[in-house]
């Protein structure tokens, strides 16, 4: 009797949404690609918009017919198309996504298809949860599953240590570790449609 063939290695791209200068999203994002790491059942894609520095909106045809004329659409295209799962560092700005984070989700179509997304959110007292909202829309129309579990953290700045680092209480630590399971559950669940779009 054959072995059963091993499945794929599951890719998870963690996109920071804030670009901001003095922003705090790449302290959350590196403590969650960490998390992300010792939960080893992804290959990580690291995705800082602000070192992928998009810019606006430039492409001249819509973005379901994938007829890019643009190298950073090209390859931010193969980026997003290699991930079978997504996490979104955000805060919100003014009760929502950020400007740039709705950009990079606006370049593409068929990519972001049939893929789970989670949500590490930190804020204030609202902890960014009115941007996850305004992303939740966005996300339903281009057939992403949005899993319930998230990363919610209320005054995030009590977690930022003297040395620099970003370490919160072990609520939010467990928190992390139930949401990268769902998403390895639903990135193998949605494997076989987005095996069709291929």
């Amino acid at each position: 009797m054959e072995d059963q063939a091993t499945p794929p290695e599951l890719r998870l791209m963690i996109v920071i949404a804030s670009t901001r200068p003095g922003r705090m999203g790449g302290k959350v994002g590196e403590w969650f690609k960490a998390k992300a790491e010792a939960h080893g059942r992804f290959s990580i894609d690291y995705a800082d918009l602000a070192e992928i520095n998009l810019p606006f909106m430039d492409e001249p045809n819509h973005p379901r017919l994938r007829q890019y004329t643009k190298q950073h659409t090209k390859d931010w295209s193969a980026r997003v198309d290699a991930a079978d799962a997504f996490v979104f560092v955000t805060p919100e700005y003014n009760h929502a996504m950020t400007a740039p984070l709705k950009n990079a989700i606006d370049y593409l179509n068929h990519e972001w298809q049939y893929k789970p997304l989670g949500f590490v959110s930190y804020g204030g007292v609202a902890a960014g949860t009115r941007s996850v909202q305004s992303i939740k829309p966005v996300a339903d129309v281009l057939k992403m599953t949005a899993v319930p579990e998230a990363v919610v953290i209320p005054l995030f700045q009590r977690f930022m240590t003297d040395n620099g680092t970003f370490e919160p209480e072990q609520l939010i630590q467990d928190a992390a570790v139930t949401m990268l399971n769902e998403l390895e559950r639903w990135s193998n669940a949605l494997r076989p449609l987005r095996s069709k779009t291929t």
